[in-house]
């Protein structure tokens, strides 16, 4: 990339920021949901469910996802719902709920996974940072936080949690990592061990088009090499924090109201 192209990439993002990087601009998304709880050990909890309903339509992943905390309530929190519940009573207090393909077994399976690695590591950020801390590695973190959750419940192996080791960009698990690892007006945080400038951005064919309208990649596939490789351009651009541009740029599409910028005459 020239000098000139940098420079001009550089004032897009800024202004692609300053422009959308607002709270009033969240709705739709179960993030919503998400902020609404102050412990982190129920955030993150809240956040990795939210973060893996995040296929489809967003009016309906927030009801989906609303219908799922409403069948915990009542138990003392999220944490200690699926931490104390076997995976017959998670499947009972589900009762017949289903969201795309995720059906109730599946679903109590996930709440089951969630419960067992609470029961071993604590937190779920303990478990991510046990692969996480011999080299910083986010890649290393989601792989072991997946291992964790998938151990000892196989429907897990299937479309609710993706794995990192199969080259896609796993879009879901690095959402929750953005949401649980950031910290300002938008993502809410709770982890502590994790640096933000390790992250990679939550990819998907909308961003993966943005980022090729914008010239942050030139890649086609909206894989796991895609992923870093946007990454790594918008860390030009920020060093400590390049996934914080991932939610101005998602605005587009997603919030009508929001005040956004004609991206393909912008970036020429």
């Amino acid at each position: 990339m020239s000098e000139k192209a940098s420079s001009d990439l550089g004032r897009t993002l800024r202004r692609i920021l300053y422009q959308n990087h607002h709270p009033v601009y969240i709705s739709p998304d179960p993030l919503e949901l998400v902020r609404e709880f102050d412990d982190p050990r129920e955030r993150e909890v809240a956040a990795l469910i939210g973060a893996l309903f995040a296929v489809g339509r967003v009016p309906l992943i927030i009801r989906a996802v609303e219908q799922v905390f409403s069948a915990l309530q009542g138990t003392g929190g999220l944490h200690r719902a699926v931490s104390n519940a076997d995976a017959g009573e998670l499947r009972e207090r589900l009762g017949a709920f289903s969201y795309r393909f995720f059906d109730v077994t599946e679903t109590a399976a996930l709440l089951k996974g969630i419960g067992v690695t609470l029961r071993q590591y604590g937190t779920l950020e303990n478990a991510f940072v046990e692969g996480y801390r011999v080299k910083q590695c986010v890649y290393d973190g989601t792989v072991a936080l997946v291992t964790a959750l998938t151990a000892r419940d196989t429907p897990l192996r299937t479309h609710l949690v993706p794995d990192p080791r199969n080259g896609s960009a796993c879009k879901r698990l690095h959402l929750f990592l953005r949401w649980m690892v950031r910290s300002d007006s938008i993502d809410p945080g709770g982890w502590n061990f994790v640096d933000a400038s390790e992250l990679i951005v939550p990819l998907d064919t909308h961003l993966q088009r943005i980022a090729r309208t914008l010239g942050l990649t030139q890649r086609r596939s909206a894989d796991l090499r895609t992923a870093r490789d946007i990454t790594c351009t918008l860390r030009e651009f920020d060093p400590a924090d390049p996934v914080r541009f991932d939610f101005a740029l998602t605005r587009i599409g997603i919030n009508p109201e929001a005040n956004f910028l004609d991206l393909r005459s912008e970036a020429q």
